[in-house]
């Protein structure tokens, strides 16, 4: 299978032990094994491996203790034994060897009251692909394929899907043995890939499952904690128009609401496109301010009278709107505009499907595979 030239090097592994969160499947153990080859590897996945440590978590340490000073060890899926976080911590601190822990989910270590190392391990993330580690990237494939390796560079990405939602997403959710209705839990991910994107309304999502508001809470901790998805928090500053508070979800890729939703080919000029070409432009945004480690955060804007910006980035230094349109015209920038009155000094863009950069009511207009080469370059934040 090909590879990819990933922008993620975990360059700090040089000095401190490292957690690498990310998704299943958005190439972790691929990553780990291309940049450090020599390292010590335990993989959980492989149940002889998994059942050795379940049994005596402490031959960890007996069989680490006589290698050197800055030794690299990698356990690949460290959330499925916690107790080992223990026998590393003693390493790290007794005999200086470095680790990468690569785990798909916090939310099982942080249930038992794991050690998380005291701080004495960084945490970094990996997502799935971006635009930018891809060079013949394709827009189109992107948005109907998603980003996970595996399923962006496959023919038939359907079955893929199919068996990474089917297996992955539900096998982990019952290994983290915290829902007990499994059907209402299955309907909420198809409910929440029709929210993706949205405002969340937990009443209404819980009475489309079948279960209470404080349970659909907890599903969508669930779902960020495994890291399925990210929740975009609402940006309040403004002063003369009253915003809306309330946060919004969007999954950790777009293949997979496509496959939720069952929709394929999608084409420019329908709503399920546009829907989809926002959802691939956050996910690329996200990734660029963890991988860079931008301090500034990502909220969206939307007032109470209905105008509504896309990403706002930091205390208001960018302001972006995507729209899927091959030719933006003035009425795509009353939001930014409305923005606008109480930030002026925001740098203000649409990302749509134009062919040329240009300027329109004072805001930028660029293409959207040009907006993703700016944004790369750090030339947009």
């Amino acid at each position: 299978m090909k590879e990819y030239d990933r922008i993620q090097k975990i360059l700090d592994v040089q000095d401190d032990s490292i957690f690498l969160w990310g998704a299943r499947q958005v190439g972790k153990s691929t990553l780990v094994k291309k940049l450090f080859p020599n390292a010590i590897v335990y993989d959980l996945l492989k149940s002889d491996e998994y059942y050795r440590l379940m049994r005596r978590p402490q031959l960890l340490r007996e069989e680490l203790l006589s290698f050197d000073e800055n030794t690299l060890v990698v356990i690949d899926e460290i959330q499925k034994i916690p107790a080992l976080l223990d026998e590393v911590h003693w390493l790290i601190v007794n005999n200086g060897i470095r680790f990468i822990l690569c785990g798909s989910s916090a939310r099982k270590l942080k249930r038992v009251g794991t050690n998380l190392l005291g701080g004495r391990a960084l945490s970094v993330s990996l997502f799935p692909l971006v635009s930018a580690e891809i060079p013949d990237f394709d827009l189109f494939h992107a948005i109907n394929n998603g980003m996970i390796p595996r399923h962006y560079m496959s023919k038939n990405p359907q079955k893929r899907l199919e068996a990474y939602i089917g297996v992955y997403l539900k096998e982990e959710i019952q290994e983290e043995a915290v829902v007990r209705q499994l059907s209402s839990f299955n309907r909420f991910l198809d409910v929440a890939a029709q929210c993706d994107g949205e405002m969340i309304n937990y009443t209404n999502i819980a009475q489309d499952c079948g279960v209470s508001a404080v349970t659909i809470k907890e599903y969508f901790n669930i779902l960020e904690q495994t890291l399925i998805g990210y929740m975009i928090p609402a940006f309040t500053l403004t002063k003369k128009r009253r915003a809306i508070t309330t946060r919004k979800f969007y999954y950790f890729d777009i293949g997979v609401v496509n496959h939720l939703l069952n929709r394929s080919n999608l084409q420019p000029g329908s709503i399920d496109f546009g829907h989809a070409f926002e959802h691939f432009m956050i996910q690329e945004i996200i990734a660029y301010l963890s991988y860079y480690e931008k301090k500034e955060k990502l909220s969206y804007w939307r007032t109470a009278g209905g105008y509504e910006v896309d990403a706002i980035i930091g205390d208001a230094r960018v302001a972006i709107e995507f729209k899927s349109s091959d030719e933006v015209q003035s009425k795509h920038t009353k939001g930014l505009k409305a923005f606008e009155e109480d930030f002026p000094e925001a740098r203000k863009i649409i990302v749509s499907l134009d062919r040329n950069k240009r300027i329109l009511n004072g805001i930028e207009v660029i293409p959207a595979t040009e907006f993703l080469k700016m944004l790369w370059n750090g030339e947009i934040m």
